[in-house]
């Protein structure tokens, strides 16, 4: 840029600076195309800014295929100026998928490892849910669209336990999903930490993991309206169509 301009690179490196310009960094982004985009989101943040009374509303969703990584020499800790290190070479010892559900009430999470992520095991997690909460209390399930939570026999098990309410975020939008963050902070925080020996011992740190986290629950809260995630839109969408 500086022998294109000519300019020099501390010149350069100023006017980026000074505008706040950061061209090295490139992020991805994907719009949904949803037809029913805005009845969703309605439905979805109207959860989450002003839940029904004597309901829990869950973020529901499943992370598939963590791989249980054993690594090939033995992690060095932290040290003064020196962070952790672990090897990048591992040894596989298969999979496991964590089935979640996040109250958006007092952060709870309720979880189950599962060795597939089919409609099967889907209904034996909302059997689970039915389980873990009070029958007095309707429960709102916040779900993507993926074809296993739309199952003909997840529709009967439904129709069979009335307390149950799914609602469908738009395609393409995981960000309205807040266990999508929790999911973040399980992976950073241990999985992606780990040296597990076999799938076992994969799932038995999981499950230790939300058994601290119940003890002493985070709660995710959303703050922003239709309106700002729309308005947020609209700018992208024009930013899109600008002519460059």
């Amino acid at each position: 840029m500086a022998k294109a301009q000519g300019l020099s690179e501390a010149t350069i490196r100023r006017i980026w600076h000074r505008h706040n310009l950061k061209p090295h960094l490139i992020e991805t982004f994907k719009l949904s195309r949803d037809k029913h985009f805005i009845e969703k989101l309605h439905d979805v943040v109207g959860l989450y800014l002003n839940p029904p009374d004597k309901a829990i509303v869950f973020c529901v969703d499943e992370k598939s295929q963590i791989q249980a990584l054993e690594r090939t020499r033995p992690s060095t800790p932290l040290r003064q100026g020196i962070p952790a290190r672990q090897t990048h070479d591992y040894t596989r010892h298969g999979t496991t998928t964590l089935f979640a559900a996040l109250s958006m009430l007092d952060g709870q999470v309720i979880g189950d490892c599962m060795p597939r992520h089919r409609h099967q095991e889907f209904i034996r997690f909302l059997q689970l849910i039915n389980v873990k909460t009070p029958q007095d209390l309707e429960l709102h399930l916040i779900v993507d669209n993926y074809g296993t939570h739309k199952h003909q026999r997840v529709q009967t098990w439904l129709k069979r336990y009335p307390r149950f309410h799914l609602h469908f975020i738009p395609t393409s939008s995981s960000w309205l999903n807040m266990v999508e963050r929790w999911f973040g902070e399980i992976t950073r925080k241990r999985i992606r930490r780990g040296s597990f020996k076999n799938v076992s011992e994969l799932i038995t740190t999981i499950m230790q993991y939300i058994e601290n986290h119940n003890q002493s629950p985070r709660v995710f809260v959303w703050s922003a309206s239709v309106e700002q995630i729309m308005s947020k839109i609209t700018k992208c969408k024009e930013v899109l169509d600008a002519p460059y």
